[in-house]
């Protein structure tokens, strides 16, 4: 498990959190589906957003997703996460000739990067995606802090090297993943033992 790694040498992880300033998170939805889905965890969105800001001050936050209109599991979800303090950009899935649908988002989130430059001190790329290295730089180059949070197999070494901080998000996970449900046992009548759980 990597520890988080920051460029800044000699800085207490306190000071680094009052150098942070204003800051902007960018979540690109359909890369951190993916890692949750390697971590075999739920991400728990809101306690994502309060662990990524960790205390400093939050100009936005942005979801970067594919959208399948006619899924209404996945239409209620994205209506919780924008009253839940997301500002949702979304894009209608592609069919590709091999049957499965996409959603390329990497241009509108370099852009909104590049965009609010100037509105913001420190950027939070939840991508592990080598596309967005580019844009990484660029803003870099512009004064802006950069923070990457993604899991470390499906990371490009380019987005981890222009990054001022690294996250693996393995490092974590109990931090932002839903809690599992309880479980209450209850013994069977006479016998001393526990019988099949249920939720709690």
């Amino acid at each position: 498990m990597l520890n988080p790694v920051d460029r800044n040498s000699g800085l207490t992880p306190e000071q680094v959190l009052e150098n942070r300033g204003r800051v902007a998170i960018f979540i690109d939805g359909s890369n951190l589906f993916y890692a949750a889905l390697q971590l075999g965890i739920e991400i728990d969105y809101t306690k994502l957003l309060c662990r990524l800001t960790n205390g400093s001050r939050l100009l936005r936050s942005f979801f970067y997703t594919g959208v399948d209109r006619t899924n209404e599991k996945q239409q209620g979800f994205l209506l919780w996460m924008r009253r839940n303090g997301y500002r949702v950009i979304s894009k209608d899935l592609i069919q590709l000739p091999d049957g499965s649908k996409k959603a390329n988002l990497d241009v509108e989130i370099a852009v909104d990067m590049m965009s609010l430059v100037g509105s913001y001190d420190t950027s939070i790329l939840v991508s592990g995606d080598g596309d967005l290295a580019y844009a990484v730089d660029a803003v870099s180059y512009r004064g802006v802090r950069v923070e990457v949070v993604s899991l470390r197999s499906m990371t490009s070494d380019s987005l981890i090297n222009v990054a001022d901080r690294y996250i693996d998000l393995d490092s974590i996970k109990q931090d932002i993943q839903k809690n599992p449900r309880n479980y209450s046992y209850r013994p069977l009548l006479g016998m001393g033992f526990a019988d099949e759980s249920e939720p709690g």
